[in-house]
C-alpha cells in the first residue's frame, strides 16, 4: 500500500496545481475577451454575443468524447480481461457513457434537421 499512497500524493502535488492554473487562464481569457468586446461597442462596433459554437456543434462535440471515451474505457478493461477474467464486468460499464454519447449524437442530428425545415 505505501506504493500506492506515494503515486496518489505525486499525481496530487501534481494536478492541483495544474487545475488552478487551468482554472485562472480560462478566467483571464474569459476576462480579456469581454474588456475586447466592451471596448468595442464603445467604440461603436456592434458586435454579436453569439455563443462561440451552436447548440448542435456542443452536442457533437460531446457525443463524439463520450463515445471515443467509451469506447477506451471498453478496450482497456478488455485488454486487461486477458489476464484478470473480473475486468470484463468493469468494461462492460462502458456502455453507459457509450449510451449518451450515441444520445448526443442523435441529439446534434435533431437539431441541425430542425434548423434546415424552419
Amino acid at each position: 500500500m505505501d506504493g500506492i499512497t506515494g503515486l496518489a500524493a505525486v499525481i496530487m502535488f501534481l494536478s492541483i496545481p495544474t487545475a488552478i492554473v487551468g482554472m485562472y487562464t480560462f478566467y483571464r481569457v474569459r476576462k480579456l475577451r469581454t474588456e475586447e468586446r466592451l471596448a468595442a461597442i464603445q467604440k461603436g462596433v456592434d458586435v454579436p454575443m453569439e455563443p462561440d459554437l451552436t447548440q448542435a456543434a456542443h452536442s457533437r462535440r460531446s457525443g463524439i468524447l463520450l463515445v471515443a471515451g467509451a469506447i477506451g474505457y471498453m478496450l482497456a478493461f478488455s485488454i486487461l480481461a486477458r489476464y484478470e477474467p473480473d475486468a470484463m464486468e468493469a468494461a462492460a460499464f462502458g456502455a453507459i457513457p457509450f449510451a449518451l454519447g450515441l444520445g448526443y449524437l442523435l441529439d446534434s442530428t435533431l437539431i441541425r434537421r430542425d434548423a434546415r425545415t424552419s
